[in-house]
């Protein structure tokens, strides 16, 4: 039977690291799509927090992962027909963020982007950074801002000059009109 944990009470933030897709073949196993660079990346982490269908998260022990095209298959602990493994399906794959590695100097985790103010090189704040989206080429900003504006900002040296991230913001080419 899987822990379930209040994330609230442990103060714990899970950095999600992928989706599961559906359950593969009959003794339990799931086909998950992860988000990192690589699948073993996520491979690597001995135990996942699951998102139900409630919204509460559940962690799991991985007992067995390999990689298979550009997927990852897993069998986790307590799920053992294929059944349970479908009761998975669509549900987003984490760890906490205590337990990722420490990003180099000159690295950031795209999840901590989030929250930050993005200002443009006039020095007008356009807004805060509220999600971000992955088009496959790569990441793109979701900034909200006043008045209900939305900003959609490729993460891209053509239009992010710089992410400071102990003053809080990121500092684009790109006119509040856009």
């Amino acid at each position: 039977m899987p822990h379930r944990t209040s994330l609230e009470e442990r103060g714990t933030r899970i950095v999600i690291l992928g989706r599961v897709q559906a359950p593969y073949g009959v003794n339990g196993w799931i086909k998950a799509r992860a988000f990192t660079a690589t699948a073993e990346s996520l491979m690597a982490y001995p135990r996942w927090w699951l998102a139900a269908s409630d919204g509460a998260w559940r962690e799991l022990a991985v007992l067995e992962a390999r990689r298979h095209a550009d997927s990852v298959l897993a069998r986790l602990e307590g799920v053992t027909r294929r059944e349970e493994a479908a009761t998975w399906r669509g549900a987003s794959i984490g760890v906490p963020r205590s337990a990722l590695p420490k990003p180099a100097a000159d690295e950031v985790y795209l999840v901590d982007l989030i929250g930050l103010t993005v200002v443009n090189r006039d020095g007008e704040t356009l807004g805060w950074v509220a999600g971000l989206m992955d088009t496959g080429a790569h990441a793109v900003l979701r900034v909200e801002g006043a008045a209900r504006s939305e900003h959609l900002i490729p993460l891209v040296p053509a239009y992010v000059d710089a992410i400071e991230m102990t003053a809080g913001r990121i500092l684009v080419d790109w006119q509040a009109d856009y």
